[in-house]
């Protein structure tokens, strides 16, 4: 009982936080990004044919990218915010093979094998149990279909790890923790997903920036300036803080798996 009131409060976590959010998350350009939606299209490499779902679509710019080259995609998320953002683009877009409806990624309400593509994007780190959200992903994707995930990623050191995922909850509670590369790969085969794509990336993120985008409060705001300020003498987490023309900013560290999966043997 008290693991399930548990979950339920981070879910009621992270739709306050993503309403709260919503309107400067949508407009982040590393957020909407084109370049990064179709290098992350390209990566799972569709067919026009392909019914696609998109887990944890956010303002739906993913779905967006494969509704551009796909037959039918399905957009959900767990924030109603984000999917009035999502379906008001899908509109003035004119994606009629496009559609995005609130849902629990935990539970996806989708049958066995429905889809040949399912996809998530930068919500895995938001997730206390992501192999269950990846178990649901592998279930509601066909056999040789792809599932694939793309993330921030931490240092496989616990220590330094540890210390961006402090700063990254100060900024933001819905955090619950990125995961280090080796630890994705490893959920990817506990789900029975065989990896034929790992394409490696950075985000540039300026720290102003980041902070008001999420409305982190003045006072973890400063926390968060501190812990970067000692992580740029120290090299304490792996972001690799810098200073450019008097600004601060950090190197986020990304990743996008594809796998494809294997029937049960």
């Amino acid at each position: 009982m008290e693991r399930a009131a548990g979950e339920q409060d981070h879910k009621e976590r992270v739709r306050q936080e993503f309403t709260r959010q919503a309107t400067r998350f949508a407009a982040a350009a590393w957020i909407g990004d084109q370049a990064r939606v179709a290098r992350l299209v390209q990566a799972v490499e569709p067919s026009p044919e392909a019914r696609v779902l998109e887990v944890a679509t956010g303002p739906g710019y993913v779905a967006q990218g494969f509704a551009a080259v796909c037959r039918e995609v399905v957009g959900l998320d767990l924030t109603p915010a984000l999917i009035e953002i999502a379906e008001q683009q899908r509109r003035e877009r004119g994606l009629d093979n496009l559609r995005f409806q609130v849902g629990d990624a935990e539970h996806l309400p989708f049958g066995d094998g429905e889809f040949d593509i399912v996809v998530c994007r930068f919500a895995f780190h938001h997730l206390p149990e992501p192999a269950r959200v990846l178990g649901e992903m592998a279930r509601v994707c066909r056999l040789d279909g792809a599932v694939a995930v793309e993330d921030i990623i931490a240092s496989e050191q616990p220590e330094r790890a540890d210390y961006q995922n402090r700063f990254e909850r100060l900024r933001d509670p819905s955090h619950q923790r990125a995961l280090p590369l080796t630890e994705l790969v490893d959920l990817f085969t506990a789900a029975g997903l065989e990896l034929r794509n790992l394409q490696l990336n950075l985000l540039i993120l300026p720290v102003e920036r980041w902070l008001s985008n999420s409305h982190t409060p003045p006072e973890c705001a400063a926390q968060v300036l501190a812990l970067l300020e000692a992580d740029l003498e120290r090299d304490l987490s792996g972001v690799r803080p810098f200073r450019q023309d008097g600004e601060l900013y950090f190197r986020q560290r990304t990743i996008t798996l594809v796998g494809r999966k294997l029937p049960v043997r």
